[in-house]
């Protein structure tokens, strides 16, 4: 891999952390709670990395019934977040590793900040390792739109040619691509192989120890 690399930006969800059984009880309670009709796996995994008002709001329009929702989640995300959520095995080591070798490192999720800084610490990561933390109420705009990744590489002070979006949604790949960084799909993720392919990433990481050689 490219050792020109100074800055790594990633996703949390799926990439860092696996919440994804997490998410999708969460959505599921959410869902069931505000008596609205179930919906199949591939239409919950295609929302997958967008933020709770926008899964929301394929539901209804009323905004009021939208931020009811998104409360009943995020209570139920909270209650349960400890016992279902971990790091993947070997992405601490692989990024402290970035870290102690002088490489900018950024967040860029779709979740609330606070939530992303409890799942990092829960999971065992030092959120000083992070110069940015971008959640979803850090932008209006947000994945695929670039604006998220536009402004952690703003934050870190960092050029998009010399940075890479890490992420196992195609949100996050397009998201980076449409910044000006370059690219690169984890295959740990919910997302097949294919789908991230189909975005043409700069990179393909297969292992967690792969994120190491990224900077």
């Amino acid at each position: 891999m490219s050792q020109t690399l100074e800055t790594v930006l990633f996703d949390l969800d799926g990439t860092l952390i696996d919440s994804i059984e997490l998410i999708r009880r969460s959505y599921v309670h959410t869902v069931a709670a505000h008596g609205l009709p179930e919906r199949d796996a591939a239409f919950w995994l295609a929302g997958l990395g967008r933020p709770l008002r926008w899964q929301f709001a394929q539901f209804t329009s009323d905004a009021a019934e939208i931020e009811a929702m998104v409360a009943t989640y995020r209570a139920y995300n909270l209650a349960h977040h400890d016992a279902l959520v971990t790091a993947f095995p070997g992405a601490v080591e692989a990024v402290a590793s970035l870290h102690s070798r002088g490489i900018k490192l950024g967040i860029v999720t779709s979740k609330f900040r606070a939530g992303a800084t409890k799942g990092l610490r829960w999971c065992g990561y030092d959120e000083r390792w992070f110069g940015s933390i971008v959640g979803a109420d850090d932008v209006s705009e947000h994945k695929p739109h670039p604006a998220p990744v536009l402004k952690a590489l703003a934050d870190l002070g960092a050029s998009a040619e010399r940075a890479v979006m890490v992420g196992d949604s195609p949100h996050d790949l397009s998201s980076g691509r449409s910044a000006g960084t370059k690219t690169a799909a984890v295959s740990w993720g919910p997302f097949s192989r294919e789908e991230l392919l189909a975005t043409k990433p700069d990179h393909w990481l297969e292992d967690t120890a792969h994120i190491a050689q990224l900077g």
